[in-house]
């Protein structure tokens, strides 16, 4: 499991921190903030399962212990279609079990691709990453940080030009 959580560590370290795709994630990364939960199962259920007491942990946990969760799934969810199917499960049971508006949940997959891109656009590797997971997000955090960064809304666009400007070769040297 520790192969997978390394390889999850450098990417966040070299990747979206170093080309500061997320502005936020250095504090919690710094701080060992960032919860890494490998599942391993190749069960479709256990997806769920794990899912359930992940959201459980981060929400009876305190912020100054654990800030956030990288749920990694590096056994299931390869294919793109299905991890978006799983998302969308995931967002319905986030709602039915009355945690929305206090957690979130961020996607990143290896072939994240957004509706009308072409596969290899550089913006698809705003979200790509070297497994299948969900980062679960503390809403309140989430919320105090965007009140101190100017113009959150920019953020997106800024990536996808920081990203179109190193082009996708340059991405995928990054990635190897």
């Amino acid at each position: 499991m520790e192969v997978y959580i390394e390889k999850t560590k450098k990417w966040i370290e070299q990747f979206v921190i170093g080309l500061n795709l997320c502005p936020f994630a250095s504090v919690p990364f710094q701080q060992d903030k960032i919860r890494y939960v490998v599942n391993l199962s190749k069960n479709p259920d256990d997806l769920i399962r794990c899912f359930l007491e992940e959201m459980q942990f981060l929400d009876d946990k305190p912020s100054k212990e654990v800030e956030t969760t990288l749920i990694i799934f590096p056994n299931q969810l390869n294919d793109f279609l299905a991890y978006l199917d799983f998302l969308t499960e995931a967002e319905e049971i986030l709602e039915e079990v009355g945690l929305e508006g206090i957690l979130q949940i961020a996607s990143f997959h290896p072939e994240y691709q957004f509706a009308n891109t072409a596969k290899e656009d550089a913006e698809n590797y705003t979200n790509r990453s070297p497994y299948p997971m969900l980062h679960l997000l503390r809403e309140a955090s989430v919320e105090q940080a965007l009140r101190h960064y100017p113009e959150p809304e920019n953020i997106p666009i800024e990536n996808i030009l920081r990203l179109k400007e190193l082009g996708v070769e340059g991405i995928k040297k990054l990635f190897s």
